[in-house]
C-alpha cells in the first residue's frame, strides 16, 4: 500500500510514553513513578457499593446515555456544595468514560478544521491527540520555571490569541507542573474568554488535591457559566482509575453539544461503579480533606528524597505529580544521560526507578529536556525506597529479571 494506515491527523502519535515506560519497570523490576495511578485502593465502602449494585441488577445492562440519574445528582451537587455552581442534573451533567474521554468529546464536538486551541505548555498528552483529531490546530503558551514553581505569563497568552482562537483548554491543577492558577489569573482569563467570545474546556480532575491555596473552578467567574465546560474524575478524587468515570458540567446547550459527539464514543460505561461513584460523592468534607493531607505528606516525603538525591524539585501546589530537574545531577558528575527522555530510559536500569520524561508534554522539546516527572501517589514505603535507590550509587539491572525487593514496587 503506499497510502499510509494511520489517519495523518494521528502521524507522530505512537505508543504513549506511559505504556512504554511501564513496560520498562516491569521489565527491570523497578519503582514505577511514572504512570499516576496510585498503589492503594480508594475507600472499602465505595467498592461494596459496587458489589451491592452488582447483586441488585443495577447498572449491568446499558444505563441512560447521560448517566444514571443518582450519579448525575450526585454530581451536581457536589459542584453546589464545594464551589456554589448549579447545574441541573437533567441537562447540564453528563457522565463520560474518564475525562480523557469527556476531553475528546468535547473537542470533538465544539471544534472545525482551522480553529485553533491555546493550552498551557506542558500539556497532558491527550490534549494534542484530541486536538488532531478534531482538525483543529493547537496552539500553545509556556508555563515558565520561576523558583520552585511554574507561572503563567497573562501577557503571552493574550498575545496567542488570534481571530482563529476558538477554545481555551485549561488545566488546574496543572498535571505535570503541579501549579494552580491564582484567582487573579483565572480573573483574567475570563476576561479575555469574555472579550473574545471563546468557550473554556477547563480539565479540573485534581480538584481535591490543591496543596496551596485553592482550587476555584473558572466556571465560577463573572460571564463564565454559559461558555464553560467543567470536567471531573472519579478516578483520581477516589483512587479507582481502573473505573474510568468522569463527567463534564456547563450549560445546557454546551453539554448537549458533546453529548452528541460522546455517543458515537462509548455510548455508555460503568453502569455498576456510577452507582456506587453517586454514593462516593456524599461522603463527608473529611474524606476530602482526609485524602489531600494524606497526599500533601507523601508528597513532602518524595520532594525532600528527590533533593538528597541531587535533582532541582519545583514542588507542586497540586495534582500527585512532582517536576524534577535533572541538571544539577548532571552538573554534579552523575554518570546518565543529559537530556530527560534518555535519563528516563536509563534510570530504571542504574537506579531502579522508573519516571516519565517531560519534553513528551511539549512542543518545544527544547524547553522540557532538562525535566522529568514522579508520581507520588504511592505507599510511603515505596515513596522511601525510591529515594534510597535514588541516593545509591548506579546499579546494572538486567532488563527481563524483574529483580524487585517488593514485588508491589
Amino acid at each position: 500500500m503506499t497510502r499510509p494506515l494511520l489517519n495523518q491527523r494521528l502521524s507522530g502519535f505512537g505508543t504513549t510514553i506511559f505504556a512504554e515506560m511501564s513496560e520498562l519497570a516491569a521489565a527491570t523490576g523497578a519503582i514505577n513513578l511514572g504512570q499516576g495511578f496510585p498503589d492503594t485502593d480508594g475507600p472499602a465502602e465505595v467498592r461494596e457499593a459496587v458489589v451491592r449494585a452488582l447483586r441488585d441488577g443495577r447498572g449491568n445492562q446499558y444505563p441512560p446515555a447521560a448517566g444514571v440519574p443518582e450519579l448525575r445528582t450526585a454530581v451536581s451537587a457536589h459542584q453546589e456544595h464545594w464551589y456554589g455552581l448549579s447545574y441541573d442534573p437533567d441537562g447540564e451533567v453528563l457522565v463520560t468514560a474518564g475525562a480523557t474521554e469527556g476531553i475528546a468529546a468535547a473537542l470533538l464536538a465544539l471544534l472545525e478544521p482551522g480553529d485553533e486551541v491555546i493550552t498551557l505548555e506542558p500539556y497532558y498528552d491527550s490534549y494534542a491527540a484530541g486536538i488532531a483529531m478534531s482538525g483543529a490546530t493547537r496552539v500553545t503558551v509556556p508555563l515558565r520555571p520561576d523558583g520552585q514553581r511554574f507561572t503563567l505569563d497573562l501577557a503571552e497568552l493574550r498575545a496567542a490569541v488570534t481571530p482563529r482562537t476558538r477554545l481555551l483548554l485549561l488545566n488546574t491543577p496543572h498535571n505535570p507542573s503541579g501549579t494552580v492558577l491564582t484567582r487573579g489569573e483565572l480573573a483574567e482569563i475570563a476576561e479575555l474568554a469574555c472579550e473574545h467570545d471563546l468557550l473554556v474546556i477547563s480539565d479540573e480532575v485534581y480538584e481535591h488535591l490543591v496543596f496551596d491555596g485553592d482550587h476555584l473552578p473558572i466556571a465560577s467567574f463573572p460571564g463564565m457559566r454559559e461558555r464553560t465546560l467543567t470536567v471531573g474524575s472519579a478516578g483520581k478524587t477516589f483512587s479507582f482509575t481502573g473505573w474510568k468515570i468522569g463527567w463534564v458540567t456547563g450549560a445546557e446547550p454546551l453539554v448537549r453539544a458533546v453529548r452528541t459527539a460522546k455517543q458515537y464514543l462509548t455510548y455508555v460505561s460503568g453502569g455498576p461503579f456510577q452507582y456506587a461513584l453517586a454514593e462516593a460523592l456524599r461522603l463527608p468534607d473529611s474524606y476530602f480533606t482526609g485524602f489531600r493531607d494524606d497526599m500533601r505528606a507523601k508528597r513532602e516525603l518524595l520532594c525532600a528524597g528527590l533533593r538528597d538525591a541531587g535533582f532541582g524539585v519545583f514542588v507542586p501546589q497540586g495534582t500527585y505529580f512532582v517536576t524534577a530537574d535533572i541538571r544539577p545531577l548532571v552538573a554534579a558528575g552523575v554518570e546518565l544521560p543529559s537530556n530527560g527522555p534518555d535519563f528516563c530510559r536509563a534510570l530504571p536500569v542504574s537506579h531502579g526507578v522508573v519516571a516519565i520524561p517531560s519534553a513528551v508534554f511539549y512542543d518545544d522539546k527544547e524547553a522540557g529536556a532538562p525535566f522529568i516527572r514522579f508520581a507520588f501517589c504511592k505507599r510511603p514505603e515505596v515513596l522511601a525506597e525510591t529515594a534510597d535507590r535514588l541516593r545509591a550509587p548506579a546499579q546494572s539491572r538486567r532488563v527481563g529479571d524483574g529483580s524487585s525487593s517488593d514485588p508491589e514496587l
